[in-house]
């Protein structure tokens, strides 16, 4: 139960919640041009799911930040389990301040032979497209800025900055363990950059010039990026199946009932040691380069003792 594993959990339930209630019902909307659903389901299919992505992001944000300071500053005392909770609390308070007006807004409209679900803007002209400057601006923008700036700072501490001659065990495979998981969240953050660019380009443009949205190809176009930025929810998984070993053997133990998902001895063991790692606050157990160097000489003593105490005895047996 570490800081950045309730992050990840938020993470995964943000995704599950815009896949769950977003992908199937869009595909029906679009496929047949008709909103079967109501009005009150208008509402929430228009707003949660927006929720649920804004809340994603802004995890993201925070395992970021989480890293930035297991690695940078180890010393500093963790963010305890309340504090965390309080802090996943203020990420979806946030996120639904800011798709609030996308639920007070929508509604339905019945025509001859079909009926619509969208957000009647009371400013058609102005609202949509300031509303989607704001949104880029707080959910795209800033927190790519401040993901990119603190992966910046953690590769180069990471990569450019290590002790030479310091080659104790317990440095390297603190280092490694590190490296790896930086490198799985910057991938993480790199998806998700390029799957939401295109969509939030799409209504700048459209913005900036209305003639685009009488264009003939622009339906294609727009469920195009669509597709696409709804796609980032499935690559998470994926990208930590292959790149962490923990979750990996997670993953087949939660599905070991399917008869092609195999548990290893290493599986096991990987969970097994997960379980009897002793930190629990920290998001990761953070070795210092102070540390690994007293427990070298630490252990360096212990063996020269040892060999003493065995001498002695030797010594004694002798005589």
């Amino acid at each position: 139960r570490t800081v950045t594993n309730y992050f990840l959990l938020n993470l995964a339930f943000s995704d599950a919640s815009m896949a769950a209630f977003n992908t199937l019902i869009n595909f029906i909307y679009a496929a047949h041009g008709e909103w079967y659903f109501g009005e009150v389901y208008c509402k929430f299919h228009n707003f949660f799911p927006v929720t649920a992505v804004f809340a994603s992001i802004y995890s993201m944000t925070a395992i970021a930040l989480d890293r930035y300071m297991a690695i940078i500053h180890p010393l500093k005392p963790r963010l305890s389990a309340k504090a965390t909770i309080g802090i996943i609390f203020c990420i979806w308070s946030l996120a639904v301040v800011l798709a609030f007006p996308l639920c007070y807004f929508s509604t339905t409209r019945i025509l001859p032979g079909r009926t619509f679900c969208y957000v009647a803007w009371p400013r058609v002209a102005d609202d949509p497209f300031m509303y989607h400057i704001i949104v880029t601006v707080l959910v795209y923008v800033l927190p790519l800025a401040v993901m990119g700036v603190t992966y910046t700072i953690i590769g180069v501490s990471l990569w450019g900055s290590e002790v030479p001659g310091d080659s104790s065990e317990n440095y390297q495979a603190q280092l490694a363990a590190k490296r790896k998981v930086v490198k799985m969240m910057i991938i993480v953050v790199v998806t998700f950059a390029l799957c939401w660019l295109p969509y939030h380009v799409y209504f700048i443009l459209t913005g900036l010039n209305k003639r685009l949205v009488k264009w003939k190809y622009i339906q294609q176009v727009y469920l195009s990026v669509l597709w696409l930025s709804m796609s980032s929810t499935m690559y998470n998984p994926i990208i930590y199946c292959c790149l962490n070993g923990r979750f990996r053997a997670g993953f087949k133990q939660v599905f070991r009932w399917c008869p092609f998902v195999r548990m290893s001895s290493y599986d096991e063991l990987e969970l097994q040691n997960t379980r009897l790692r002793p930190c629990h606050q920290s998001s990761m157990c953070t070795l210092t380069r102070v540390d690994t160097s007293i427990l070298s000489k630490n252990k360096s003593i212990c063996s020269r003792g040892n060999r003493s105490k065995g001498n002695s005895e030797q010594n004694d047996k002798d005589g």
